[in-house]
């Protein structure tokens, strides 16, 4: 599945999103690189499990987002969660939401989320949660100004004191 996005009045710049698989060598170097911010910004990678297979449709979706000139510069996903939020159990879980320093600022998240929630309602979903962390601010700002709300905490951090955790209806 492929989707290209407006060109952002912004910038001019456009932003193919592509399903690939997690294994994808793009998908591997930027999860690779948002390891490497969260150990800058939290000390330590992410340590919550995540089976690649999970990313598989029906049930996940992986994509990477491309610049005109094939840049690959953002990345986002969605699993199914079954976590109860929003007043639904049909809920999918937003997972390795990036965007290289080179191209932030361009819009480029703000379109994978949309992309994201586009596919997850497609596939029947009635609800996104996510993750997030305190020390994230930019990433609570975009999903708070995309119609996300605060949510009972969940998933493999959900004791941490650093723990966001968001859901949003589709």
């Amino acid at each position: 599945m492929t989707a290209v996005a407006p060109r952002s009045p912004e910038t001019g710049q456009e932003l193919e999103v592509v399903r690939v698989g997690y294994d994808h060598p793009d998908a591997v170097r930027l999860v690779e690189e948002v390891q490497a911010e969260y150990v800058a910004r939290y000390g330590g990678r992410d340590e919550s499990p995540v089976d690649p297979a999970l990313f598989l449709p029906p049930r996940g979706s992986f994509f990477v987002g491309y610049r005109p000139d094939g840049d690959a510069v953002a990345t986002g996903a969605w699993r199914h969660s079954g976590v109860e939020a929003l007043g639904t159990t049909r809920t999918a879980e937003i997972k390795r939401m990036y965007v290289v320093p080179r191209a932030q600022r361009r819009g480029h998240a703000r379109r994978v989320l949309a992309h994201l929630e586009a596919t997850a309602r497609a596939a029947g979903y009635q609800a996104l949660v996510l993750e997030t962390g305190s020390q994230q601010p930019e990433a609570m700002a975009l999903y708070e100004s995309a119609g996300y709300v605060l949510i009972a905490p969940f998933g493999y951090y959900r004791d941490s004191p650093v723990n966001r955790c968001y859901g949003k209806r589709l």
